[in-house]
Order: C-alpha cells, then structure tokens, then sequence
C-alpha cells in the first residue's frame, strides 16, 4: 500500500496568529509535524502552503513544499490542488495531517491510510477515540462522530449522540452510562483522489453550515466514510496560547 501526506498549513490564525512557526523546544511547530509524518510509511509527506514565510522555514529543515493558492476556503480544497499538481492518479490515497498537531503518532498516519485502502466502499478514512466524561460529551468543541456495525460513519456533530434518553431522566444525573458508545472524531483523514476531485465540485451542504462540519458534506453527497477507534493516543492539537504551553512542556520533557 502506497500513501501520502499532505500538512497543510497556514500563517494566518485568529487566535493564534504565525502558529505553524511557533518555537516548541527548539523548533517551528510545522517541523515537529513533518518529522512525525515522516516517520509513517508515505511515500512522500508534503507541507502545502499559501505563505512565503511558510514555504522558506520548511525549506530550511529540507521538506517538499507544495505553493497552492490563497483563495482555498478549506484544507480539503488545498489537498486537491497538491494532487493536481503532483498528478496523482484517481486511486491514490493522501492523509490529510493537520499543520497544528506536533505530537501525532506516526501509527495513527499509517492507521487511516490503512483502513481506506482495505474498505474500498469509503472514499474518505477518519478516526475517533472514546469520550470518558460528562463534560467533553457536552462541549461543541469535541466532534461526536456515530457509526455502523461495519465502520461507516453515519453521522458527526457537535451535539452530544448517541444521547441515552432514560439515563439523563434520572434526576441529579451527572456522569455518563457505563458502556456508551460516544467516540469523539480525530480529525485525521484519508481520501481517495477521485473523492477530492468531487468534493471542490460541490457547494456546501445544508447540514455542514448547520454544524460548522466539513465532513458533513461528504456525507449529504451520498459518499461513504470509514471511521475506526485510533490505535493510539493522539492528544490534542495545538489552537491556543494555553495549548502551545502545554506542548511545548510535554516536548521539553522529551515526550
């Protein structure tokens, strides 16, 4: 099975602005990101930008860099583009690693990559972990991903699902039930180039507004997701100034 990566990764950020090039234990976040990618079994890891500054930094650390336009509404579009321009035929699989994620295992790379390649129902792979607490079955902000007996996603949102009806009729509930299933979506991907040739092809889907959810759209043009637990730990990325501390305090500690 052959694979690549593509990081897509951009300058401008609302909350934390420059982020791909913030210093973590003596290097720019973005390089941490390839070093992890290259680690997996792609054939090629390739860091797609719009950013001059982007573009000359990963240079220096010796990664392929793909220039693609600055008008892309969403990483999907990006990806799209540096298939086009690497003439990746309809078949291929690319992974989709985000630019914000220093600490991604390489296993969950080869993971996605993996699981597309051996359903060949799903144009896109994605993974998910379990959600442990009452409070992250709650917040928007962790994607709750649902899914068949086979692995195929049925539906992903910010809402708390499956929700267990009875459970919270109990009064002064505040846990969640033992056993439910509740699995929040990592937002790693593995698509098909014939996926990403469609998906800039479409307009937005209803529901994707609704929710903020780019998959969503996949989903609304009758296209199939596979979706598996992750076969490692994959903490959270980095949004935030807060997030930068702490891993930057993990990776100053070698971890």
């Amino acid at each position: 099975m052959s694979f690549y990566v593509v990081i897509p990764a951009r300058y401008a950020s609302t909350r934390l602005p420059a982020k791909p090039l913030k210093d973590i234990a003596g290097k720019p976040m973005i390089q941490h990101v390839y070093e992890r990618a290259c680690e997996s079994d792609a054939a090629k890891v390739i860091i797609a930008t719009d950013d001059a500054r982007i573009e000359s930094v990963a240079k220096r650390f010796g990664a392929h860099v793909c220039m693609t336009l600055a008008t892309h509404n969403s990483g999907t579009d990006r990806l799209q583009e540096v298939a086009a321009q690497l003439g990746l035929g309809a078949d291929d699989i690319v992974v989709n690693v985000q630019g914000d994620e220093p600490l991604i295992p390489s296993s969950v790379i080869n993971q996605v990559a993996k699981n597309l390649a051996e359903n060949r129902y799903a144009s896109v792979a994605t993974l998910s972990e379990p959600i442990h607490t009452l409070d992250d079955f709650r917040n928007p902000n962790i994607v709750k991903a649902v899914a068949d007996q086979q692995g195929r996603a049925l539906y992903f949102s910010r809402a708390p699902i499956p929700w267990p009806r009875d459970h919270f009729a109990q009064p002064e509930t505040n846990t969640l039930p033992v056993g439910l299933p509740v699995q929040r979506h990592i937002g790693i991907y593995a698509y098909r180039v014939a996926l990403l040739n469609r998906f800039i092809t479409w307009p937005q889907a209803v529901l994707e507004k609704i929710e903020s959810l780019e998959q969503l759209r996949v989903l609304a043009n009758g296209e199939a997701i596979h979706i598996a637990e992750a076969c490692a730990q994959v903490p959270g990325g980095v949004d935030t100034e807060a997030d930068l501390l702490r891993v930057k305090a993990l990776l100053e500690n070698g971890e």
